[in-house]
This record gives C-alpha cells, sequence and structure tokens, in this order.
C-alpha cells in the first residue's frame, strides 16, 4: 500500500527535532533518521529505508507464493521457496518504482523529500510540503498507480514469449497482476491512497478549500477501511477471489481476516492523521513570532540573578537577554537553567552562566509566521529564541515551550 504524502506535524527546533529537517529546502541528503531501518541508498538524493516490518511481510510473502508454486511447479520442491523469495523482492522492487515517481514529482515541484520507506503495506514518500494548487496534488498522487500501471504493461509483454507453466512464466504473471492490484488499490478514492489524494484535489478545486477536500478524502477512507475489514474476508470466505470456499482452511480464514485488520487499521490511522495535519496546517498562520513572544529586559552579563528577575519583575517581562556595555545582545538566559538555581543562591549566581550564546540562527525576526517561522526555528535547534526587528532592535525571547503549547492550541481549535 502506497501512503505517500506529508511526513507528519511538524515541529520547532528543539534538541529532539525532526530528524532530517534542515534550512536548506534544496538539499535532499539528510542525516539519517533513528527508526528509519536499513538505509538501502540514495537516488535522487533522497535516503530508501527498508522497515524491520518489510522482513516480516516478505516472509509472509514467501510462505504464501511458495505455498501456490507447490500447485503449479510442484516439481520445484523446496526451492519454491527461493523463487517465491525472489519474488518478493522483485515485488517490492516494483513498490518503489512506484514511490520514486511520487518523488521524482515531488522535486520536480520543488517539494522536499524526506524519505522513502518501505515496510509491511508498501511504501511511503515522505514529502515535507504539501502542493500549491489542486492540480500539482492531482499530478502528484496520480503518477504512482501511473507508474504500477506501465510496470503491469512491461511485465506482461516479456510473458507473451514465456510458457505459462514455467518458473518465468509464473514469476511474470505473479508480477504484473500484483502491480495491476497496487494501481487499482491506490486509485481508491479515499486518504491516505493516492486516490484519496486526487479525490482531495478535486474536491479542493471545486470548492477552492484544501480543508474541504482533506475531510471529504478522509472521511472516504474511513469507510474503505470500514469495507475492507468486512469485505476482505468476506470475498475470501465466499471464494469471489476465485479460491472455492472448499479449499479454505480454518488457519486461512484467521489470516485474511487478520491481514484485514491490519489494513483496515493502518487506512483509518492515516486518514485521521490526514486530518489532523490538515487542521494544523489551517491554523499555521496563525502562530506569529510577534504575538507568541516573551517580552524582555536587557541585563549585564555580571549582573546576579535575583537582580535580573527583580527587573524583570518590576517590567512585567518573563525572559532575560544579557547585553554588553553597548547594550548588544550576546546571549539568552534559558528558562531551564533559571529554575535550577534555588532561590536562596540566586543572589550570588551571575546571568552570564545561565545563558546560552546567540548565534545568527538564533535570531528571528518579529514578522515572521506560519511554515516560515517553524523553517527558521528547525534550522538552529534551541530552547530559546532572541526576536529582533527589522532596525534590529530587541523585541523579545521566543521560547519552544510556547511554540509547541501553539501547536496544542491550534490542534484543538475547530476548523473554519
Amino acid at each position: 500500500m502506497d501512503e505517500s504524502g506529508d511526513s507528519g506535524r511538524p515541529r520547532p527546533g528543539t534538541g529532539g527535532k525532526d530528524p532530517g529537517t534542515g534550512p536548506d529546502k534544496g538539499k535532499q541528503r539528510r542525516p539519517a533518521e533513528p527508526g528509519g531501518g536499513l538505509l538501502m541508498g540514495r537516488p535522487f538524493g533522497v535516503p530508501v529505508y527498508v522497515a524491520p516490518s518489510w522482513f516480516v511481510v516478505a516472509a509472509l510473502i514467501t510462505w504464501v507464493f511458495g505455498g501456490q508454486l507447490d500447485r503449479v511447479l510442484p516439481e520445484l520442491g523446496g526451492l519454491r521457496y527461493l523463487v517465491a523469495l525472489f519474488f518478493a523482492i522483485a515485488f517490492y522492487a516494483s513498490v518503489l518504482v512506484h514511490e520514486l515517481a511520487h518523488t521524482v514529482a515531488a522535486l520536480r515541484y520543488k517539494l522536499p523529500v524526506r524519505r522513502i520507506q518501505l515496510q509491511f503495506f508498501g511504501g511511503v514518500s515522505e514529502i515535507e510540503k504539501e502542493s500549491e494548487t489542486p492540480g500539482r496534488e492531482f499530478v502528484l498522487a496520480f503518477v504512482g498507480p501511473l507508474l504500477s500501471l506501465v510496470l503491469g504493461g512491461v511485465f506482461y509483454i516479456p510473458l507473451q514469449f514465456v510458457e505459462a507453466g514455467t518458473v518465468p512464466g509464473v514469476l511474470l504473471a505473479g508480477l504484473m497482476i500484483s502491480n495491476l492490484i497496487v494501481a487499482a488499490f491506490n486509485l481508491l478514492p479515499g486518504l491516505p491512497l493516492d486516490g484519496g489524494r486526487m479525490l482531495r484535489a478535486v474536491v479542493w478545486k471545486i470548492t477552492g478549500k484544501p480543508m474541504s477536500g482533506t475531510v471529504a478524502a478522509a472521511w472516504v477512507g474511513r469507510g474503505l477501511a470500514v469495507t475492507v475489514l468486512v469485505g476482505l474476508p468476506l470475498l475470501t470466505h465466499t471464494g469471489a477471489l476465485g479460491n472455492s470456499t472448499s479449499d479454505i482452511s480454518g488457519m486461512e480464514t484467521v489470516t485474511d481476516a487478520l491481514l484485514a485488520a491490519i489494513l483496515a487499521g493502518i487506512i483509518w490511522t492515516g486518514a485521521g492523521n490526514s486530518l489532523r495535519m490538515a487542521r494544523l496546517r489551517e491554523h499555521l498562520p496563525d502562530l506569529r513570532a510577534r504575538t507568541l513572544t516573551r517580552r524582555a529586559v536587557p541585563v549585564e552579563s555580571a549582573t546576579p540573578l535575583s537582580e535580573a528577575l527583580r527587573r524583570a519583575n518590576e517590567a512585567g517581562a518573563r525572559a532575560l537577554v544579557v547585553v554588553d556595555g553597548q547594550g548588544s545582545p550576546k546571549g539568552v538566559v534559558r528558562e531551564a537553567a533559571i529554575v535550577g538555581v534555588p532561590e536562596h543562591r540566586r543572589p550570588w549566581v551571575a546571568v552570564s552562566g545561565l545563558s546560552q550564546d546567540i548565534t545568527d540562527g538564533m535570531k528571528v525576526p518579529a514578522e515572521l509566521a506560519g511554515e516560515a517561522l517553524l523553517d527558521r526555528l528547525k534550522a538552529t535547534p534551541a530552547t530559546e529564541y532572541l526576536v529582533v526587528e527589522e532596525t534590529g532592535e530587541i523585541y523579545g525571547v521566543l521560547s519552544t515551550a510556547d511554540v509547541e503549547r501553539a501547536f496544542v492550541k491550534a490542534m484543538a481549535r475547530p476548523s473554519a
């Protein structure tokens, strides 16, 4: 199953920032991400990972396909599992081509791609930005199933020149059918499938509201999840997929029900995540550096903490900026460091020992908002940032904790 799309909730720049994000959106060579799996390569500069769950599904495909080979080519004996393993690898190579189609289209539209991951039910291309227009969204979603259809045709051509009852014939037929199934499944009109993104683009085009498209496609996706949960085991049990009901064992029935439940859960969860991400993007413009900034008072480096806090309380400020003799900002006093100093020690502790030196990346323009603000924070991870006016004048201090709280409020706020 393909779940190409945005990678998840953006996070401001903290010590635990999202791996692989950086200031230069044009660069695709990003650091390896914990939990990404086994790095297989970097086509087009995008890292491709194989998740641990892939080995589970590869073993499952090998077992199931090996059993089918025993009926078609019984003379293979134990070698049938080696052939089945080759089929599993070739099938996921086809899935990788599907994902690379999304990646190339995204890069063509200058949308950064964090990584491609092959996992239990297919693959996912983690595209970090949303398409700017519904037309681009439609194209970005459609190229994946289109490539799967093309691969189905590619495997069909040599199939005409080999015997049906041979290993090459069985492999080519299996790869042709599997790619056609991948294409058809991903064209179903519900998120997080490609067809859901195409439906979202159509509704977006008609209504002019990307959120309306997301809501429609997400709820269709949830309907698909319920259909898969109930319908897939029913189709198998009734023999609608080509199996005789007399050949279906109790173990196969349980396996079909389990796979249907896993697949339905993935679709349902993906649809819900798409809704949450769309709601967040809708409210991203409300995240403004100027409104989130804490008022700060300037203090020289030798100032005792107790005196600095007294000045801040008098001014109604909630942050401290360390300045030199000319009033130029040199550091931001960390809130966590202040909390860690007992009250009786504060008259003897200078603010310079509790401050973090200000780098160029830690200076945030007061007018930054939305995604531009998040990109700036992710470029330089810190707990506090100095917010400045266009003239270079100190406006205040922006705390990562405040940005996180703003995220929570944005997620809880009803959509327009």
